[in-house]
């Protein structure tokens, strides 16, 4: 209990500028103080230790075991210190600052990428950090207000929150190059019948619809492959595996790569809002970032448009 009592802010100082410079003098340098004063203050913290953090070899101070993994624990408390007063420096600055997004994983791969290009281009110096999460985590965190802004496709705003819808686009097939369903514009279930189906995972509410909409047509599909991720479903049907049927934007960041996008002839509607917490102060930042979302789904539009032409 003395020990925590006694030690200073002061001691630590002192020990950090003797572990960095690697001596006396330079410490003594870093701190603009004098050699006797330095080394005063780390015999004072070694005795309030009880043992040694240096051996005295020849003129030179060698550092202990115990005094490199207290080193270690002193620059993690420096460096987290040196963050905050980045973080400080930088507010209010319009190009500097961090911009935190959470986000479903389909975005962080089909959308943001555009994205965050789109506002790099106007905020050179700003951070952005990119969490991906599913609900219900998702919903929770955004709830909680623990991010700047979220990217999520329901239809309803998580408590707390206020929802700003921004796109609605159907669902559509995706095939490898080169088969036979490709001769066709449009698909109907029905074209569906026999072919190996690649699909997400049975609690995906997007494979419960499909599965509604086959059932109900009387189609079979053959389902031989599922994961939880649309940029899988794509590369299991980029490798010859079967036919799928995912969401746009993902489809359409991996277009031309060992697959091609037909309409459904049903619709199924898939969307993107942007989601803004109630209680946690904005910044102009949110609002160019935001702009650049409507920016690239608005390209995103008329992509698609071309892609199912």
């Amino acid at each position: 209990m003395e020990c925590a009592v006694s030690i200073s802010h002061r001691h630590i100082e002192v020990f950090r500028a003797v572990m960095t410079s690697g001596s006396v003098t330079g410490a003594a340098s870093l701190l603009y103080t004098s050699q006797p004063t330095v080394s005063r203050e780390l015999v004072r913290l070694e005795q309030l230790l009880g043992f040694a953090l240096f051996e005295r070899q020849r003129g030179r101070l060698q550092p202990t075991a115990p005094a490199l993994a207290l080193f270690d624990e002193v620059q993690r408390s420096y460096i987290g210190l040196e963050r905050i007063a980045g973080v400080a420096a930088n507010l209010g600055r319009q190009d500097r600052g961090q911009l935190s997004l959470l986000c479903l994983p389909a975005f962080a791969h089909a959308l943001l990428p555009a994205v965050c290009r789109r506002f790099a281009a106007g905020h050179h110096g700003v951070g952005i950090a990119i969490t991906p999460q599913e609900s219900p985590l998702l919903e929770e965190w955004l709830s909680a207000q623990r991010y700047d802004l979220g990217l999520t496709e329901h239809e309803a705003a998580p408590p707390g929150t206020r929802l700003q819808a921004q796109w609605l686009a159907d669902e559509v097939c995706v095939l490898p190059d080169g088969h036979p369903l490709l001769a066709r514009t449009v698909l109907a279930p029905q074209d569906f019948a026999g072919q190996a189906f690649v699909s997400l995972s049975p609690d995906d509410p997007y494979r419960v619809q499909l599965d509604r909409v086959f059932a109900d047509a009387g189609v079979a599909r053959q389902m031989l492959l599922e994961t939880h991720s649309a940029v899988a479903v794509c590369a299991m049907v980029a490798a010859g595996l079967g036919v799928a049927i995912v969401n746009p934007l993902t489809a359409l960041s991996l277009a031309g790569q060992g697959v091609q996008l037909r309409r459904f002839a049903v619709s199924v509607p898939f969307r993107v809002s942007l989601v803004l917490p109630e209680f946690r102060p904005s910044t102009p930042l949110t609002g160019a970032f935001a702009d650049a979302v409507v920016a690239e789904l608005t390209h995103a539009t008329a992509a698609l448009a071309e892609a199912l032409a």
